[in-house]
Order: C-alpha cells, then sequence, then structure tokens
C-alpha cells in the first residue's frame, strides 16, 4: 500500500495559516465598509460635492456588494473559490488606492463601488472552509469566519475617527491599501484552491437580470427618506424591481445552470434559513445605527451623552470583542442541539439586548451592555446560518448559496437603515433650530427591532430538523467535501 507523502514545513505553515489568513480577510471587509462613516460630515468640504452627492460613497457600496455576492459566488463554484476571492480582495485594494490617490467625488463613488466587490468575502471563505476542512474543526472555523463581520466593524470606526481626527484623511486609505495588498498576498500562498467545480457556462443574463432588480430595489430602499416614499422616482424603482425580479425568476426557472437554483431556495431549510437571514441582518444593524446616534447627541436633549466619533467608536468596541470570544461558543451549540436552536437562541438573545436598551438609554454602562448583549446575539445567529445552508446545499453550490444568504442579511439592513431613519425623523423635535429625535423615538427604533428580532427567533424555530435534506447532489467521490457530507448523513 502506497504510503502518503510527506508534507514540507512551508506546506504545513500554509494549512495552519489558512483559517487565520480567511479570518483576516472577513475583519479587513467589514473595516472597509465602515471607515468611511466618520468622514462623512467632513467629505463636503473636502471634496466641494454636495451631502447628498457624499451619501453615495456608502450607497455606492452597498449595492455593488449586494450585486456582486451572489455573482461572485456563482463564479467561485464555477471557477475556483481562492481565486475568486483573491480577485475580490484584489478589487476591494484597487479601490483603496484610488480614494488615497483622489479628492474628487466622481472617483471616490466609483472606487467604493469596487471595493463593495470585498462583500463576497466571507461566503467564498466559508465555502473554502466547508470544503478543506474535516467535520470536526469546520464548525469552529465558520464561526470565526462569520464573527469577523462584527469584529471588523467594531474595529472599524474608532479607527477611522482617530486617523481622521490626527492625520490626513487619505492616509486612512492607504493603510486599507497596504492591508489589502497583504491579504491577497496572503491568501494567494495560504489558502489552497478547492477541487470541486460546478460544471457549465455562466449565467450572463441571469447576473444581468439579478443585477438591474436588485438596484431598482436597494436603491429605492436607501434614498425613499431622502427623495420621498411616495415620490415617482422611488415608486418607478419599487415597481422595476418587481417587474424585473419577477421575469428574473422566470428566467432562472428554464436556465439549465441559473446563477441561483430557485428549486434549492423552495425547500423549507433553505428558504427559512434565507428568511432569518433577512430579519437578522435588520434586528443587527438597527443595534449599530441607533447606538452612534444616541451616544453622541448633545446632552441638552435631556438624554444625550455629547461622545466625539472616537468615543462613540470605543462603546461599540466590546461587541465586537464578544463576537470573536462567543463565537467558539456558537459552534459548540450547533455541534450539541444543531445550528437551527443556535440560530433561535441568538434572535432571542438580540430581543433581550434591545429590552435593555428600552429599560434604560441614558446610563452609558446600560447602553454598551444592552449594545454587548445584541451583539453577542448576533455572533450565535451569524455564525449558526452558514452552518444550515452547509448542511443543506450540495457542495459545488455552497458559495453561491451563501452568497445568497449573506444578500439576504444586507437587504435587511438596508431596509433597517431607512426604516430606523424614518422613525426617528418622525419623533424629531428642534433643538436650537435643529431637528434632534427624542428619546422616545430610539426607543420606538429599539422596540422595532426586537420585534424583528422575535420574527427571526420564530423563523428559525420553523426550519426542519438538522438532518440533511434529501436529493442533494453530492461531491465526486474522494473529493472533500463528498467525504464530509457522507459524514454528515451518518
Amino acid at each position: 500500500m502506497d504510503q502518503p507523502a510527506p508534507t514540507s514545513p512551508s506546506s504545513r505553515l500554509r494549512d495552519r495559516l489558512a483559517i487565520p489568513v480567511l479570518a483576516s480577510g472577513g475583519i479587513l471587509m467589514a473595516v472597509m465598509q465602515t471607515v468611511v462613516v466618520p468622514l462623512l460630515p467632513d467629505l463636503p468640504r473636502l471634496t466641494g460635492a454636495s451631502a447628498a452627492t457624499v451619501s453615495w460613497t456608502v450607497t455606492a457600496t452597498l449595492l455593488s456588494g449586494a450585486v456582486l455576492t451572489p455573482v461572485l459566488g456563482r463564479a467561485g463554484d464555477m471557477y475556483g473559490k481562492r481565486r475568486v476571492l483573491t480577485a475580490a480582495l484584489g478589487l476591494m485594494t484597487v479601490g483603496s488606492v484610488m480614494c488615497a490617490l483622489s479628492s474628487d467625488i466622481g472617483v471616490l463613488i466609483a472606487a467604493r463601488a469596487l471595493q463593495g466587490a470585498a462583500a463576497s468575502v466571507v461566503p467564498l471563505s466559508i465555502s473554502i472552509l466547508r470544503d478543506e476542512l474535516p467535520p470536526e474543526r469546520r464548525g469552529s472555523a465558520v464561526a470565526l469566519m462569520s464573527a469577523t463581520v462584527g469584529v471588523g466593524a467594531a474595529l472599524g470606526l474608532p479607527l477611522a475617527a482617530l486617523v481622521v481626527q490626527y492625520a490626513d484623511w487619505h492616509t486612512m486609505f492607504w493603510l486599507t491599501s497596504a492591508l489589502g495588498a497583504a491579504g491577497v498576498t496572503a491568501t494567494w500562498w495560504a489558502v489552497k484552491e478547492s477541487p470541486l467545480r460546478e460544471p457549465g457556462r455562466f449565467d450572463v443574463p441571469g447576473a444581468l437580470g439579478l443585477a438591474a432588480g436588485l438596484v431598482c430595489l436597494l436603491l429605492g430602499v436607501s434614498q425613499g427618506g431622502t427623495w420621498g416614499w411616495g415620490s415617482a422616482r422611488v415608486l418607478g424603482l419599487f415597481l422595476g424591481a418587481v417587474v424585473v425580479l419577477a421575469l428574473w425568476c422566470r428566467q432562472q426557472l428554464r436556465t439549465a445552470r441559473p446563477l441561483v437554483d430557485l428549486r434549492l431556495v423552495t425547500r423549507p431549510r433553505v428558504g427559512l434559513s434565507h428568511v432569518a437571514a433577512l430579519l437578522t441582518g435588520f434586528a443587527f444593524y438597527a443595534n449599530s445605527l441607533v447606538t452612534a446616534q444616541l451616544v453622541q447627541a448633545p446632552k441638552a436633549t435631556g438624554y444625550g451623552l455629547g461622545l466625539s466619533i472616537v468615543a462613540t467608536g470605543l462603546c461599540l468596541l466590546p461587541g465586537g470583542v464578544t463576537m470573536l470570544l462567543f463565537s467558539p461558543l456558537s459552534a459548540r451549540i450547533s455541534a450539541a442541539r444543531g445550528p437551527r436552536i443556535t440560530l433561535a437562541l441568538g434572535a432571542a438573545l438580540i430581543a433581550c439586548g434591545y429590552a435593555l436598551r428600552i429599560a434604560d438609554s441614558r446610563d452609558l454602562w446600560m447602553i454598551v451592555l444592552g449594545a454587548t448583549v445584541v451583539a453577542t446575539g448576533t455572533t450565535l445567529a451569524y455564525s449558526a446560518l452558514p452552518t444550515l445552508i452547509l448542511r443543506t446545499v450540495p457542495a459545488a453550490q455552497t458559495a453561491s448559496a451563501n452568497g445568497v444568504n449573506v444578500l439576504m442579511r444586507t437587504i435587511g439592513q438596508a431596509v433597517s437603515s431607512a426604516a430606523v431613519a424614518a422613525v426617528l425623523v418622525h419623533h424629531s423635535s428642534p433643538l436650537g433650530g435643529v431637528p434632534v429625535p427624542s428619546l422616545h423615538g430610539y426607543q420606538l427604533a429599539f422596540a422595532l427591532a426586537g420585534t424583528v428580532a422575535l420574527a427571526a427567533c420564530a423563523a428559525a424555530l420553523s426550519i426542519p430538523g438538522d438532518g440533511p435534506t434529501p436529493g442533494t447532489r453530492r461531491a465526486p467521490s474522494g473529493t472533500p467535501g463528498a467525504r464530509d457530507e457522507a459524514m454528515e448523513g451518518a
């Protein structure tokens, strides 16, 4: 019997560093998404553009990320996950360099759209972990990868605020450029290319149709508060989204190799997981939005703490650290009770965190405690969602399926941003001639997010049992995915 060839020290080092390298890519992606937030108040002055135009530096990233995540996930399944992951990190790095070199608002918006490609980093990385790791290591690795989203967001805000306060704002993008280049190099060196492929031709019409429908939907959601929810532009965008996505669904069902396997999505375990992802994304995002505004509100409001942007970021930092620390616990709960129970527990914990926020939003320690409880619940929920997907879909479709799941979270976050803004605007009163949200408005926003979290909990409990779904196609015999699926079905 042939003995396996001995591995070199370099190969063993790459194997050990693969998970940390993938996790660092997820953190960097989340940092990239948040670093522009402290700049928004000053960008009109720095670029000579209006505040409405400047807001597109955030909107462009949201739109491109939503469109590219399922597209790049499908490309990863077909052409190689490491290859597409490296390309996504490369686009993010190019965008950072463009931001570092220019103060033109048009260039900045285009660069931020390029950076949106990094939203696919987490689903691609999770799919690589499924292909390469044995089942006993996969749960904790996937949980860690899911936690990087919160960790990076918690690190990005105070880091960017410090740079903006003490250095030229371009320095921040030079820093992310250097980190991005290091991430591309480390990924190519340490991460193995998955042997699994989904054969067929890439569905270009499906990609274009999904892009058009999502742009109409998310543009209407993100700009509704500015343009007016009853305006012709917003209503036209929503109508266009309905028509385009309906035609897209019809095209996907008739295509032999669709961009998104809608028949797979209709299975209760997959479909309900996507519903839970949308609701969890809504509930989670309200925490960051409302906390930042609440603690920065002037003391004259009677509830505000008047904190600086740096101090605000530090208030959110404990939540990011908690997400990192609790990711192993999430994996253990999923292993013992199943990921749907972990998801339900996480959603319930998010609701408890908002209950604390409603009870007391005046004392800093209670604000930090409530935000940290929400972050802890998010860790459990976000780490359980990809595990549910991995246990249900064929091994050759994990990247695209996880991409759709991340897309649903993104849509939930966009809707959360619009809903929270509408609640706070409706419950505002003038202070020094400037409308400021009332404490009651913040509490209503917390109640809304908590209610949605309870709905996510109900959706999680409605997911059928944690066994593998019958009828899923198996990976080729002898591959890591085939061995893993056999063990999961045992």
